[in-house]
């Protein structure tokens, strides 16, 4: 293939995929993986990082929102400039070698993808007992059900695997917003936002606000992953230099206000030092203390429906997207030739969603299911700084590529964000140097894969 064919290839609008995603469902998939039961209660963990300081806290979960949008419009642009299916993986193998990208989706495909189906879907069970008795193993098999269950649309095409994420989106946000709602209105409390709290505690503690902030963004993050998924269905999204950056706009932004409202409604109601006593007392669930306070026993069915809601579209958003990412690593060349055929009726990538299933079902089985997909965190972030860093590097190396959207503030923004993730990646290691490290080999293994792939087609090219 000519340089040419190439790059055409790459900008190209034209697929084999159809393209039955809209703005809205592209919105509902950044929002509907990003939004989980986390919201209920990760402001504890903020807290406890700012020293308790509410003005702070707010601030983190700002400027975290900021940073996670800065971080996605990378994206929109490299998405708009080269809208295949897969995201990351192309955009790693153009700016640096096709192994690095294989690297990402092996890892996504082995662990990533599969133990994040499978935990978010254990995790829902276990909600679900509130209303049901299910015992341990009852769980699991529930699990099991659901994860096949969502498979099997998933299967039918992609249009009806959007309509059910859109439709979990909308089921989330209602009970969220009620609770939300509810609480600004009703809440007495006035929330001291003033910054003298912290400076007292980083006197105390020997540290300053500025490391007080940059810890506690590291904790607001978290709660922000999932923005990077809707690259991987790009050649599946209506008009995607339009659409893409649009829905990535919207869907970061919109979740940046719903997190920084939430957070202060749970202000509002709950005492300053009711929430020092809950949080001390590792009761974090702040979130569902706010629900009961307002709504009564009504609002733990509230919360928990809520709950439920948002896991299953962040489980049906990884079900929908993570096949794209395999798909493209077999079209590159470097992986089994069944991933990369398309259903002749429904266009998806059947066998990569198929054996995704497989994985998330054998996962669901094993015990010790955090600590398995704690092993793929830290290669998961390096990856992340991989494709900021891409950007540059393929303006340079495509300087004529059309590109319909381009990063604000660049290049200080993608420098920036690039330094917040590297950051973060050590932050994550210095916490967890074990798993930290394991989860390194993951990659690692992916990279001998790739060259076991490569050895196999350059001796049948002889």
């Amino acid at each position: 293939m000519s340089d040419n064919q190439k790059l055409s290839s790459l900008t190209t609008e034209q697929t084999e995929f159809k393209r039955e995603i809209g703005v809205f469902g592209g919105i509902s998939i950044i929002g509907g993986i990003m939004i989980g039961s986390g919201i209920f209660y990760l402001g504890s963990y903020v807290l406890q990082r700012t020293g308790m300081n509410s003005g702070l806290a707010l601030i983190c979960w700002i400027l975290a929102g900021i940073v996670s949008l800065v971080a996605g419009l990378c994206y929109a642009e490299l998405g708009t400039a080269m809208p295949k299916a897969g995201g990351r993986v192309i955009y790693l193998n153009e700016a640096f070698h096709p192994v690095v990208g294989f690297m990402a989706g092996f890892t996504d495909w082995l662990l990533g993808g599969p133990g994040s189906i499978a935990a978010v879907a254990i995790a829902l069970m276990n909600v679900a007992k509130s209303f049901f008795h299910i015992s341990d193993l009852g769980i699991k098999v529930a699990a099991i059900i659901l994860i096949i269950g969502a498979t099997i649309y998933n299967l039918v095409g992609v249009k009806v695997a959007s309509a059910v994420q859109s439709l979990s989106m909308v089921a989330k946000l209602v009970p969220i917003a009620v609770v939300m709602f509810v609480a600004l209105f009703v809440g007495k409390v006035s929330p001291d936002l003033s910054l003298g709290s912290a400076s007292t505690y980083a006197v105390e503690h020997n540290t300053n606000i500025i490391s007080m902030l940059a810890i506690a963004i590291v904790a607001a993050l978290w709660a922000y992953e999932g923005w990077s998924n809707l690259n991987t269905v790009a050649e599946e999204i209506k008009n995607p230099k339009r659409n893409l950056p649009l829905a990535i706009i919207i869907g970061i932004g919109g979740v940046t206000v719903l997190y920084a409202l939430f957070n202060f409604a749970i202000m509002k109601v709950l005492p300053h030092e009711k929430i020092v006593e809950m949080i001390n007392n590792d009761d974090l669930y702040l979130g569902t203390a706010v629900a009961k306070t307002v709504l009564g026993n009504a609002g733990g069915i509230i919360v928990s429906i809520g709950m439920i809601f948002a896991m299953f579209g962040t489980m049906n958003g990884m079900v929908l997207a993570q096949p794209r990412m395999y798909y493209a690593m077999a079209e590159e060349g470097h992986f089994f030739k069944s991933f990369k055929k398309l259903h002749p009726k429904y266009k998806v990538p059947t066998v990569p969603i198929i054996v995704q299933c497989i994985f998330s079902v054998v996962l669901v089985l094993l015990r010790n299911l955090d600590q398995l997909t704690n092993l793929v965190v830290i290669s998961g972030m390096i990856f992340n700084v991989l494709v900021i860093l891409a950007l540059p590097i393929l303006r340079h190396k495509y300087p004529n590529i059309d590109r319909p959207y381009k990063v604000w503030l660049y290049p200080i923004s993608v420098i920036v964000v690039a330094l917040v993730f590297v950051g973060l990646l050590i932050q994550g290691i210095i916490e967890d140097p074990i798993n930290g490290s394991l989860g390194l080999l993951v990659p690692a293994a992916g990279a001998v894969v790739y060259f076991i792939f490569d050895k196999r087609i350059k001796s049948e090219a002889k």
